[in-house]
Order: C-alpha cells, then structure tokens, then sequence
C-alpha cells in the first residue's frame, strides 16, 4: 500500500474490535421494513451468509422498535440501529441487545436526550456511530461555510463527538458521508488528522449497481489506499447482498482482505471463438458458493489465455468447440464439447485443485 494504516484506538461492536490493529470491517444495511420481522430477519441471515460482518437497520418509529429484540435473537451478526430525532428509539434498541446505535447526536432530542442515550449505550457496553452526512449538517454550520463542504461536515462530526466525550463516553466511530466523491475524499482526509476515531467510510447514495460500485470503487478505494478507514459500506439501489460483494472486490483489488473466490475473464476479441461472456457469468455464479480463496481465469482464445492469466490458480482458455483447462499457467488438458460440458470441466478441475491444498470440498 502507498501509505501505511492510519492508526486509531480500538472501539467494540458486540465480539468484534475495530480499529487499526484490526481488519477493515464490512458491513450492510437491511432494506425491508422492520416491522416485518421475518423479512429482515431473512435479509440479515443472507447478509450474513454474503459475509457482512456486522448489519445496520432503520428504526423509523415504536412499530419498528417493536420487532427489535426479535431481530437481535435471529441475527447472526451484531445489529446497529439507525436512529433520527427520537432518542426514545435508541433506548429502545439497546433494551433489545442491539450492539451498536448509528445517531447523530445533534438531531435526537437536546442535551438531556443525548445523555440519557449516552449513560445507556455505555451500560451496555454499546458502540455509537456519530454519523453526519452532507444533507444533515446544521444550518450555523451550512451559513458560515456556504454549504455542505468537508470542512462544515468534519466541524459538525467533531462537536457531536465531544458532545459524547463529555460524558465519557469513547466507544465511538465516525462516518462523514457524501454523495460527491471528491467531497467524500476531502472530509475524510481532514478528519482522520483530527482524530484517533475510527473512521467508518462510504459514498452516500452512490446509484445503481454499476454507478454506485464505480463511485464506491474511486471513493472508497483512495481512502484506503491512504491508510483511511476501519469499517465500510457500500451503498447501492440495489440488493443489499451485492454491497457485501463489491466491498470484498475492493478489499482485495488493494490486497487488504480476501473472501472466496476471484474472477478473472478477457474482455473478448476477434479472436474468440466461444460464447466467452455467458461462460463466464456461469461460472462467476457457480464459484460464488466456494468460501475458499482461490482464483479463476475465463479467457477467450488459447493464444493469450495460460499466459495473460499466469497467476489464476485454475482457468480455461476458450477454442472453437473445446477449451484447455490450466494451472497456474500450466496446461492441464483440453475437453471438447458445449458451454455447459466446459462448465462442468471447469467446476471439475477446481474441485480437484481445492482437494490437492486439503480444503474440504462440500458443493
């Protein structure tokens, strides 16, 4: 890495420690109504299973408060409840377990409502996630600055925080959160030199799956490429398994974090002469239920294919009718037949490779 982990104090959520002397964290939020606990149970378990170390829920109102302590029961991972304007809410959710609360002290309810929430988070033994965002920041702050820039959304973060800190409480992480990457980068960089929080990163409203993992990619990759970030999500109009997904790529697209398997495909040329693209949306699915680490290649011809992809641990290069399967750039041998038999081949070979390493093989 360019820079080297910036370093922060450790803060707790539930069994996991976060901070500098630990892995980046991802987590996710569920998107159904809380309210219907069954559904979001069900969508906490997926998010779990996608590998979604910790989950945050909307408690938009008593309703949803309601079904909490039947969510945190279900949940395999710890919960964080995302509180605006009741304070009452917030009790609500760590009567029912909740490891962690996502508030903005500055909007729950007057000093009185924040040291209720506060003396209640800290007998607990709850963490509290000061998040600001560029549309939530005060109106003072907003007039002197001009607007939502990163200096108002790291003045505002920072006041929230001693707002905690004078009533002794320091398990706390922070977010600052932007629709705009460039204003994203800027507001992190000015608060990790203002503290030793750690800093939970991500794009706000980022888009659909393609625009809101290219904006995540570019936002979130360039802070932790810089050192910057202890846990992180990636948002997108999307299902929320698919935040989990994209968030392991940048983690090992930086070499930061590995989880299951990568996909390594050409992009195809003229010279191919399989049906690359579907090939490999086949086994981009397939390999998803593999837990291990390993790494597959897709290639479109057997000119470039053992050579480009070197490095994968098992692949395929695509023929008319046929493909060579290899290892590590090592010609194994060739199979003739369609996409589902070279498929099939494929699956094979990758079976036989995790075995060799003594991995247990369950699909």
């Amino acid at each position: 890495m360019p820079y080297p982990r910036r370093t922060t104090r450790t803060v707790t959520l539930g069994t996991l420690r976060i901070g500098s002397g630990h892995p980046v964290m991802v987590q996710s939020m569920t998107n159904t109504d809380t309210r219907d606990s069954v559904a979001t149970i069900a969508q906490a378990r997926r998010l779990a299973a996608a590998g979604a170390e910790a989950v945050r829920v909307a408690v938009p109102d008593e309703a949803a408060a309601a079904a909490l302590r039947s969510i945190r029961a279900a949940s395999p991972v710890p919960l964080i409840a995302d509180i605006h304007f009741d304070h009452r809410l917030a009790l609500a959710a760590l009567e029912a377990g909740f490891e962690g609360l996502r508030i903005n002290p500055g909007n729950i309810g007057g000093e009185k409502a924040v040291a209720r929430v506060v003396e209640a988070a800290a007998q607990a033994g709850a963490c509290i996630r000061v998040g600001v965002n560029s549309g939530s920041v005060e109106k003072h702050l907003l007039a002197r600055y001009g607007g939502p820039t990163p200096e108002a959304m790291v003045e505002s973060a920072l006041r929230h925080v001693r707002m905690l800190e004078e009533r002794g409480f320091y398990n706390t992480k922070i977010s600052l959160k932007s629709s705009s990457v460039r204003h994203t980068l800027e507001a992190y960089r000015l608060l990790a030199a203002a503290c030793d929080y750690p800093l939970h990163i991500g794009v706000t409203e980022a888009g659909t799956l393609l625009s809101g993992a290219v904006k995540s990619s570019l936002g979130l990759g360039l802070l932790l490429a810089e050192g910057i970030g202890d846990t992180m999500r990636v948002s997108l109009t999307h299902d929320p398994t698919r935040e989990v997904d994209v968030a392991y790529m940048i983690l090992r697209g930086l070499d930061l974090r590995r989880r299951g398997p990568e996909l390594i495909s050409c992009p195809t040329c003229g010279r191919t002469r399989i049906d690359l693209i579907p090939l490999a949306q086949a086994v981009e699915e397939k390999i998803a239920v593999f837990p291990q680490n390993f790494s597959v290649a897709v290639m479109g011809c057997e000119v470039n294919g053992p050579g480009e992809a070197r490095e994968a641990d098992v692949g395929i290069a695509g023929g008319e009718g046929k493909g060579t399967l290899f290892r590590k750039g090592i010609i194994q041998r060739t199979v003739y037949g369609d996409r589902d038999l070279l498929l099939e081949a494929l699956l094979e070979e990758i079976r036989l490779f995790l075995q060799e390493r003594g991995e247990k093989i369950e699909n």
